[in-house]
């Protein structure tokens, strides 16, 4: 039986009170101790209740680590067979569960040292209900190491290659997902995007990827970055694959906090119908500022590719040419959106996924203790295994924290509404927004040694079209529309809040346009 948690000693109370600027005298902490001692008793009978855990359903077996011959492209982190209803809409369909996502009796790393060794003993909402549809778990495809990087090249057991071309980045950090989608071993796949890491990956692999509408599809079990710009989503190698599969992990969970009424009582609950719909008199706005970008000074993403803008306004015309009105429109906030989530993340991983163990407090949910515990410690008992991407947000949040209390966190969230007003202002006139996901196409992974400046550069270097709708939660795909030198080309679709179904319809349209590969 558990016992609680030990009284702090008179000299530890001495200590934590000099971290917080406290001079106690040694009778003054010794009585905070006799008063600690009251409080820490009640938190033994928290220990002895009885923690009410998601259930777990569907047998299985904890699966392996796959041998390179079987992972020639380490799209898997852990290869498993955990099959679900013997009938549904997902029956015979393999997925492939990106390595942040919760799957009971799998191990988990979320691509990191410092994670390595969990085993999870719940499933994530999202995967019980891929299970509840028929669908087949394949395995833990890799991520990111601790999902913080849309390069591909940081995930512990080596960078994740691009099965079009190898020598190439696959994006990231759901680049285990794209991967094995691109490769042929699975048809779905679940990826998790706080900046673009399921768009920029499906992007560069030639699949497809969406991050929903925020809310919209939960994300209970999941390795979380900030509750505010968190998002889970389906990838496929069709549009109509990640339909059917949004159609089963969308909807109302009771244990996600992002979901407290955002989710409206009419929303769509089948996007299969988006299929084949067509664009006949859809209005579709191209975005001026997604296209000809030059190299950003302050963040560092690299300038637009001229193939890239190409190829995706051909893609447009083709749509025109299909019966949709086609505008141009013109968001100068578009660039200062991704410095706002730029400040979003830097503080939110600072204070949540880090100080806060990955959960942080203060709201009502499913928390998913094992994970807390497991992360909190650990991070810090080996913050030497710390990716250098997660070590420069952790020393300039910390010092963004403690020299300005937080001001810059604080100050984007305000300025979330700017940001968002300002696509949605467009999008009061028009059906979807269409944008190149990455301005740029795939660029050859960086050597294993390279320096921590040129690991933030591959790391951070394709976020300029990304990462403001994960400010806006606005819903985002990204669909191959061509390919040059045997690198793909994605074309962004970005909808109003709940209006997935549309994004999906134009994305389609997209797809049956013809053989991307041939554009």
């Amino acid at each position: 039986m558990a016992t609680g948690p030990r009284l702090p000693s008179v000299a530890e109370i001495v200590e934590l009170a000099r971290g917080f600027g406290l001079a106690l005298t040694e009778a003054e902490s010794d009585a905070y101790q006799r008063l600690m001692g009251g409080a820490l008793r009640a938190y033994r009978r928290i220990d002895e209740l009885t923690e009410p855990l998601p259930a777990v359903g569907y047998p299985r077996d904890p699966g392996r680590r796959p041998t390179p011959e079987d992972n020639p492209y380490n799209a898997w982190y852990w290869r498993t067979t955990i099959e679900g209803a013997a009938t549904g809409p997902l029956t015979g369909m393999r997925v492939g569960v990106k390595d942040a996502i919760c799957v009971a009796g799998v191990p988990m790393m979320n691509g990191s040292r410092v994670l390595e060794g969990l085993v999870p003993t719940v499933d994530a909402t999202v995967v019980t209900r891929l299970l509840d549809a028929g669908a087949t778990i394949a395995g833990k495809t890799t991520s990111e190491d601790c999902s913080f990087s849309a390069g591909g090249h940081t995930a512990t057991y080596g960078p994740v290659r691009n099965p079009r071309k190898p020598t190439h980045s696959p994006g990231g950090s759901s680049n285990g997902s794209a991967a094995a989608l691109a490769a042929g071993d699975i048809e779905l796949a679940l990826g998790a995007d706080q900046g673009g890491s399921i768009r920029i990956p499906a992007a560069w692999c030639g699949v497809v990827g969406l991050k929903p509408t925020h809310g919209l599809v939960p994300y209970t079990g999941c390795m979380a970055i900030d509750p505010s710009i968190d998002h889970v989503g389906p990838m496929a190698n069709t549009v109509e694959d990640v339909a059917r599969m949004l159609a089963v992990i969308a909807g109302p969970d009771p244990l996600d906090p992002r979901q407290r009424g955002v989710i409206p009582a009419d929303y769509v609950h089948d996007y299969r119908p988006a299929i084949g719909k067509g664009v006949k008199g859809v209005r579709i706005a191209t975005l001026k500022e997604g296209f000809g970008q030059s190299q950003w000074e302050d963040l560092g993403f690299w300038a637009s590719e001229e193939v890239v803008d190409r190829k995706v306004r051909k893609a447009v015309r083709a749509l025109e040419k299909a019966g949709a009105v086609v505008t141009e429109v013109s968001v100068p906030l578009h660039f200062d959106g991704a410095r706002v989530l730029n400040a979003l993340i830097v503080g939110g991983a600072t204070e949540i996924m880090l100080k806060g163990n990955g959960l942080g407090a203060g709201w009502s949910g499913f928390y998913h203790t094992q994970m807390l515990e497991t992360w909190g410690r650990w991070w810090r008992t080996r913050p030497d295994t710390l990716p250098a991407t997660v070590k420069t947000v952790l020393l300039l949040g910390e010092h963004l924290h403690r020299t300005y209390q937080g001001r810059y966190y604080a100050r984007a969230q305000n300025l979330r509404p700017l940001i968002r007003r300002a696509y949605d202002d467009v999008l009061a006139a028009h059906d979807v927004i269409v944008l190149p996901t990455v301005p740029f196409r795939a660029a050859p992974l960086p050597p294993s040694d390279c320096s921590i400046e040129a690991t933030m550069v591959h790391a951070f270097h394709n976020n300029g079209n990304t990462p403001q709708f994960n400010v806006t939660g606005h819903p985002a795909i990204s669909v191959p529309c061509g390919m040059e030198d045997g690198l793909p080309i994605g074309l962004m679709i970005v909808g109003r809040h709940f209006d997935d179904v549309t994004v999906l319809q134009v994305a389609d349209a997209v797809e049956k346009i013809g053989d991307w590969k041939t554009w």
